[in-house]
């Protein structure tokens, strides 16, 4: 029993076939041991989204894949500069496909500081004459939506101090703020060319492509920012302005006649975004006020009826802000006139007269006495009368087409009156 334990005790112990990480590491991995020719070939058989997952495998891999992406072939191959397509096939595809760019340079500089990300990045995009302003002629491009996509992927989630460097990159890139000074300091409408540049580049690659609003906002204000109000005004009108069918910018439109509310409805849109932001910032609503007053006199004091619609389109708290500002200073004609077109808008766009009654209840308890009260109403009702006498004269000095659309606005006038004063005798009596 002895002997048999002994050499049982002496039996010699099972080699370890287990490897550690460590020393796995330290023989190289599978992709280090293969020759760059050969894992150059795998990596131009991977997609663009292929190979940002696979460039997050580790730090040699991810430097092996810039070192790849860097070359002049990979390039040419894949980063496009063809943005003239016919078909919408075509451009969901390119836009895909710089939704996939964005998302492999963002993976693949992912542990360099962020200026060094940037000027790796935009090094290899600057010199696309589709993403610079004034450099494409063609009637039909998306190189600033494609831009937009790939540079919204890339940001994705950074903080607010990296999309401030982020900003300042790209004026710097692009001589964005002194192109913005050259149309600004222009009168409107003259650089039409630059004024829609400008729109577009600013919309496509910095504004639209958030779906959310803070990073909207975020935007918008480092846009404006830099300019006083009433260049901040010019620019809003520059970038959510009413567009013509040829391309260019309404502003003598807003001046010489009432257009649609949905001509009007990005702009409106715009303020809301902006006052929102503003007040979120702690500023005051005197700022809010003096960017809106500069806005509708741009080229020249709008058609009352365009003020009306962009309060009605900008809703309650912005409309009723404009008004009780008047009233305060006791401006009551303006606030009579600027009512009466309120309540013609909402007759023809559609709208609630009830809203209309809420408001002039609300500006009444703005006058303390009651003959202050009464002043308001009897100016209101003699506005009524002479806007009514307005367009019946309009009627009568035009040609055809211009009276039979006055006449028709006269009778929509009359309509608005009937149905704003039962709605405010109904409650009232209630």
């Amino acid at each position: 029993m002895s002997q048999q334990y002994k050499r049982t005790h002496l039996r010699p112990r099972p080699i370890r076939t287990i490897v550690t990480r460590s020393q796995c590491n330290t023989s190289g991995s599978f992709f280090q041991r293969l020759p760059s020719e050969v894992f150059e070939m795998i990596l131009d058989k991977l997609s663009v989204l292929e190979i940002s997952v696979f460039s997050m495998v580790s730090k040699d891999i991810t430097r092996h894949v810039v070192d790849f992406i860097s070359t002049v072939a990979w390039k040419n191959k894949m980063i496009i500069q063809n943005f003239h397509y016919s078909t919408c096939l075509e451009r969901r595809s390119t836009i895909g496909h710089y939704r996939d760019l964005g998302l492999l340079f963002k993976r693949c500089t992912l542990l360099l500081p962020t200026k060094d990300r940037l000027k790796f990045i935009f090094n290899r995009f600057s010199q696309i004459p589709c993403f610079m302003l004034e450099q494409c002629l063609a009637q039909v491009c998306i190189g600033f939506s494609c831009y937009g996509v790939f540079l919204q992927t890339l940001i994705a989630g950074w903080d607010e101090l990296e999309c401030h460097r982020v900003f300042s990159f790209l004026c710097e890139h692009t001589n964005l703020l002194q192109k913005m000074e050259a149309v600004i300091t222009e009168k409107p409408g003259v650089s039409w060319y630059q004024e829609l540049q400008l729109r577009l580049f600013c919309r496509q690659v910095l504004l639209d492509p958030w779906p959310n609003q803070p990073e909207c906002q975020f935007w918008l204000m480092q846009l404006l920012k830099p300019w006083p109000l009433v260049s901040q005004a010019h620019l809003l009108f520059i970038f959510y302005g009413p567009q013509l069918p040829e391309g260019t910018l309404g502003w003598q439109d807003l001046v010489e006649r009432g257009l649609p509310h949905c001509n009007l409805w990005d702009l409106a849109r715009a303020v809301l975004l902006l006052f929102s932001k503003l007040e979120v910032e702690g500023q005051t609503s005197s700022t809010e006020l003096a960017i809106l007053e500069e806005l509708i006199v741009i080229p020249e004091p709008w058609h009352v009826e365009n003020v009306a619609r962009l309060l009605v389109l900008c809703g309650n708290s912005l409309c009723y802000t404009v008004l009780a500002s008047k009233a305060v200073t006791g401006r009551l004609l303006e606030i009579s006139r600027l009512l009466v077109y309120i309540i013609l808008v909402c007759e023809k766009d559609g709208h609630h007269m009830s809203w209309v009654v809420k408001l002039v209840q609300q500006i009444c308890k703005i006058f303390s006495t009651v003959p202050e009260k009464f002043c308001f109403i009897q100016q209101l009702e003699n506005m009524f009368s002479e806007v009514t006498r307005e367009f019946f004269e309009f009627s009568l000095a035009g040609n055809y087409f211009e009276d039979r659309e006055t006449f028709q606005t006269l009778c929509i006038l009359l309509d608005s009156r009937a149905h704003f004063h039962t709605k405010f005798l109904h409650m009232l009596l209630k």
